[in-house]
């Protein structure tokens, strides 16, 4: 079969375009132990936990564009205390949900929004 995807790459992947791209990847790698590195000239695809989240400036051919993403991660009030370590902006203090996440939502100094979860209960 002929695969249309890069290896593990999932079907949706996002792209946040920011100006000063280098250092939101520097955030991701600081707040969400992200993997991967800044490359000039083309965007930088870094790994939190299974996903790849791509990270440009546009190349001078788009606007910015910040995003709004929903991170699940192992604690999410250590993430979040990271997260406002790294100058974002808390917009939701860590609490528990009906549904069973414990979540926080921060905005990090490029205005993208990062929902913080940690899974605890199925509701």
């Amino acid at each position: 079969m002929i695969e249309f995807q890069p290896d593990g790459w999932h079907t949706v992947t996002p792209r946040i375009i920011v100006r000063d791209p280098e250092n939101l990847v520097s955030f991701i790698r600081k707040v969400f132990d992200g993997r991967g590195e800044f490359h000039s000239g083309r965007p930088a695809e870094i790994r939190i936990g299974d996903s790849v989240v791509m990270i440009s400036d546009g190349g001078g051919l788009r606007e910015s564009a910040p995003a709004f993403l929903y991170v699940y991660v192992e604690d999410a009030d250590s993430t979040f205390r990271r997260a406002i370590a790294a100058n974002a902006a808390s917009i939701e203090d860590p609490t528990d949900t009906p549904y069973g996440d414990r979540r926080a939502t921060v905005r990090d100094e490029w205005g993208n929004l990062w929902q913080i979860a940690t899974h605890r209960r199925s509701g």
